[in-house]
């Protein structure tokens, strides 16, 4: 357990990415079989604990500390593990079981006797020990490592491959991977995923700014539209059929209806579409992240496929390929495949770039994200390679807000100010909250916000602090829609802070019928 708590202190303290990928290495090449296996499942989002749960830590640490310094501490350190990491009373520390050990006994302990072993544990561990063994049980890392990150840590250290190629593998393995380790240590073949519905990394886009759009050659490209719904990479093969989000995560069990008439790989946008038109990204969001999905939810938010591209016709690989030779197959796959879960997504016709700006502009008004350019002679490349596809995604909106209440952000923000919600005047006297926001400023305008908020607060409730009407802030958004959860009854996609507006009084900040006109 000790060299995976060293591992996740030395990662908590790293902020470049570039500079945790050593420590990865290192890890991986000095940690024997099965402890990196499920460190690495851990780290990727893939290891399950049955029974221990973030409220039962809570009421550990209930139990040891004094209630009132235990709410205090929390609000100060602004993260439940490490919070009581710290706060445990010390014992002597002794050795701990390795991870795969203490994973296995999590999972396989009684219910009633899970509290007193990890309350052994923890009275056995140092802090850090403490902290790395509450983090495991919470299943928040938070450590600043993506599931890419490791997989691209594993091919360095392995020194032959491709962190592309481990992902193209990765859905038919299984923790603690004895096998992947095998392969990359050259003790045995590449594992083969067989007919295993497996994940391919994607082709991403570019954003497309001014200076871009001079060089390109119109004839060169092909344009269609980007919509406003989440990135699918739909996989039909003999074992099965999965639908995976961008991120590879497998959303199959929360989209049932999604299926694949004829074994393929294909490359498309996950929408809400009632009688044919497409609905705000809001309906979609109904269906996210849910563990199950009810018959009143595939009703009243009915989910579709719009198709981009094919990789994988049958088990021909098709990657290869020209964009407009991937398109034809596409076509003529769909032809023989009608089903009304899934469509394709139209060319748009121009002549010259000139051409695209106004069905850019009007992107808007018809709930599209803006416009997609790609190179007619492009391969499917994983990542995002330079020069072959474009985002040209329509302006955003802005709206002038008033700050309204603060919280502490988590890891190396743990100590400042970060996360903040805004808010419109509905009368002359009366803020409302509209949403929240944690990025779009720089290190210095958070060291700037979070001086602020502690010389303007006005009121405490727990972790939140209320400040006076004084700062304005600029915010860009991509869209606004009705929404009867929210107090203002608006909801916005995508909030992020534009810039500072020290200089505008906050009395004249936006009203929230301003924001009412923006909304389709």
């Amino acid at each position: 357990m000790k060299p995976f708590a060293d591992l996740l202190e030395r990662l908590l303290y790293t902020q470049s990415r570039t500079a945790k990928l050593p420590q990865l290495r290192h890890y991986f090449a000095t940690t024997p079989d099965p402890d990196r296996g499920i460190a690495l499942a851990a780290i990727t989002g893939e290891l399950t604990l049955h029974a221990a749960k973030p409220a039962l830590i809570r009421t550990l640490a209930a139990e040891r500390t004094d209630p009132t310094l235990f709410a205090l501490s929390y609000d100060f350190v602004g993260d439940l593990a490490e919070t009581i990491a710290l706060i445990w009373p010390p014992s002597q520390a002794t050795q701990l079981p390795g991870l795969a050990e203490i994973v296995a006994t999590l999972n396989s302990t009684a219910k009633p006797d899970l509290p007193a072993q990890i309350a052994a544990w923890l009275d056995a561990a140092d802090p850090s020990t403490r902290l790395a063994l509450l983090k495991l049980i919470t299943g928040g890392l938070r450590v600043g490592v993506s599931a890419r990150l490791a997989r691209i840590a594993l091919a360095e250290w392995a020194g032959h491959t491709t962190a592309d190629a481990i992902e193209e593998i990765w859905h038919s393995l299984a923790p603690p991977y004895t096998d992947l380790f095998a392969w990359l240590e050259h003790r045995a073949p590449r594992p083969d995923p067989a007919d295993a519905p497996v994940f391919r990394p994607l082709m991403l886009a570019n954003p497309l700014e001014t200076g871009d759009i001079a060089p390109l050659e119109a004839p060169l490209y092909r344009a269609e539209w980007k919509w406003d719904g989440i990135r699918v990479q739909l996989v039909s093969t003999a074992g099965g059929t999965r639908l995976y989000s961008r991120g590879a995560e497998d959303i199959s069990a929360t989209f049932p209806e999604i299926t694949c008439p004829s074994p393929a790989v294909l490359d498309g946008e996950l929408l809400i579409i009632r009688n044919g038109a497409v609905a705000p990204f809001a309906d979609l969001q109904q269906r996210l992240n849910r563990k199950t999905t009810t018959p009143k939810l595939l009703r009243d938010h009915p989910a579709a496929v719009r198709l981009y591209d094919i990789l994988f016709d049958g088990t021909e690989d098709l990657r290869g390929l020209p964009f407009d030779a991937r398109r034809a197959r596409l076509e003529a796959w769909h032809a023989r495949n009608p089903t009304p879960l899934l469509d394709q997504s139209p060319l748009i016709e121009f002549r010259t770039l000139d051409d695209l700006e106004p069905p850019r502009a009007n992107a808007r008004s018809a709930g599209i994200e803006g416009l997609m350019l790609k190179r007619a002679n492009s391969p499917y490349l994983p990542g995002r390679p330079r020069g072959h596809w474009w985002k040209h995604k329509r302006d955003p909106l802005t709206i002038d807000a008033v700050l309204m209440y603060a919280q502490r952000g988590h890891g190396k923000r743990s100590g400042l100010y970060s996360d903040y919600t805004f808010g419109l005047w509905r009368t002359d006297t009366e803020l409302v909250p509209i949403g929240k926001a944690y990025f779009g400023f720089t290190d210095r305008e958070l060291d700037f916000l979070d001086k602020w908020i502690r010389a303007n607060t006005t009121a405490r409730f727990g972790p939140v602090r209320e400040v006076s009407p004084g700062l304005v802030l600029e915010i860009a958004f991509d869209a606004a829609q009705l929404s009867p959860r929210h107090k203002s009854g608006v909801a916005l996609r995508f909030p992020r802070i534009a810039r500072l507006r020290a200089d505008k009084p906050h009395q004249e900040a936006d009203r929230l019928e301003t924001l009412m006109k923006l909304i389709k």
